[in-house]
């Protein structure tokens, strides 16, 4: 196993960048996959903005300079990927937001293995505004910290904790409402 610095210097020389970039994918594919699932709910979704977000890792491998670390500037990439196909879908379809439209689609989703609290948890999270769910995704299940968190969604760690904080809040407010 190479270290951060080995793999960004395979990365930058074209005669070692696909292995460095193997290795990476094979590193990275799962935690950045569980990020996008998170937001984006569905097990097909989240396969194919992954596989998306690896080409346009692969695509723009000359412009990575290595001033970030290589995870974060690929979960960079998947926020932006997951984003951007959440607002597609948006314009494509329209989603029935309300609680029983997101338990539907969990429950109906075959790789969905959670119990009801689970269901109620995804849920409320899905509730919240998209980079508010993002925020709350990293700090909560990826246990990121805010300064990494910061790097992926360039803003500042004072608007990420309020942001963590108003998206806790409303998914406590919404378990409150629902027990």
């Amino acid at each position: 196993m190479l270290n951060e610095q080995e793999i960004i210097q395979m990365l930058q020389k074209a005669d070692t960048r696909e292995k460095a970039f193997e290795q990476v994918v094979r590193e990275y594919q799962e935690p950045i996959y569980w990020q996008i699932r998170r937001l984006v709910l569905n097990h097909e979704d989240a396969d194919d903005v992954l596989q998306n977000t690896f080409l346009k890792a692969w695509s723009a491998i000359d412009a990575f300079r290595g001033e970030s670390k290589v995870k974060t500037w690929l979960f960079r990439i998947a926020i932006n990927e997951s984003l951007n196909f959440l607002e597609k879908k948006r314009q494509h379809i329209h989603l029935d937001e309300s609680e029983n439209g997101v338990a539907s689609m969990l429950q109906s989703d075959s790789y969905f293995d959670g119990d009801e609290t689970q269901v109620m948890l995804q849920q409320a999270v899905g509730q919240l505004p998209d980079k508010q769910r993002a925020v709350f995704n990293m700090k909560y299940y990826q246990e990121m910290k805010y300064e990494d968190i910061s790097q992926i969604l360039n803003t500042s760690v004072g608007a990420l904790k309020a942001s963590y904080h108003h998206a806790v809040k409303k998914i406590t407010a919404f378990f409150d409402v629902n027990d």
